[in-house]
Order: C-alpha cells, then sequence, then structure tokens
C-alpha cells in the first residue's frame, strides 16, 4: 500500500471495519481495502475524481468512497454509508441501537440491540 490517502474505522450492527483507500495521484488507481482483504481495484484512471461504491460486512451494506479535488493536486477523500455521510451515519445509528462490547474468557463479544 504505497498510495493510502485513507483509513476510517467503520462499527455496524457485525463489528467495526476498518476501510483503507489507495489513490494513485498520477495513474488515477484506486484500491479499496475493507479488513485488510481487497474489494476494489482500478488502474489507471483518467478522471482522478469520482466515488468508488463497495460493501462492508455481513449485511453487505453500502459504502461509497467521495473524491473530490480542493485545489491543484490536492484530494479529499470522505466516506458515505448507506448514502449518509460516516459522521450522520454513527448520529443515527447510536440514536437507533444500544452497543456493549463483552469481554469472555479472552474474547471480545459485541452485542447490539435495537431500541
Amino acid at each position: 500500500m504505497t498510495d493510502l490517502v485513507a483509513v476510517w474505522d467503520v462499527a455496524l450492527s457485525d463489528g467495526v471495519h476498518k476501510i483503507e483507500f489507495e489513490h494513485g495521484t498520477t495513474s488515477g488507481k484506486r484500491v479499496v481495502y475493507v479488513d485488510g482483504k481487497e474489494e476494489v481495484r482500478k488502474e489507471w484512471m483518467f478522471k482522478l475524481v469520482g466515488k468508488e461504491t463497495f460493501c462492508v460486512g455481513a449485511a453487505k451494506t453500502k459504502a461509497t468512497i467521495n473524491i473530490d479535488a480542493v485545489s491543484g493536486f490536492a484530494y479529499e477523500y470522505t466516506l458515505e454509508i448507506n448514502g449518509k455521510s460516516l459522521k450522520k451515519y454513527m448520529e443515527n445509528r447510536s440514536k437507533t441501537t444500544n452497543t456493549w462490547v463483552l469481554h469472555l474468557d479472552g474474547e471480545d463479544f459485541r452485542v447490539v440491540l435495537g431500541k
């Protein structure tokens, strides 16, 4: 991962997932990793801005990385979950669910209940 530009941790009902994004700003290469597994790879893209959509977790939750030019060759990367910004998604999730992590016999178990 030489062109790693963004990393997010996303808490879903089946656990916390790590999303990593590589963006080659000279070649246009885009690679998305979810929990260390490559989900999307595109080489030699001539359009350096745009979107990459993929699924996360057991429920195949829709995620989208937005790539926007800020100035010159600077880019901004934002993550959307189910069409909402990550911040808005997490705020809504905390209103609709309660989550606990239990440590039993040396293992962590995540319990998520809807309100």
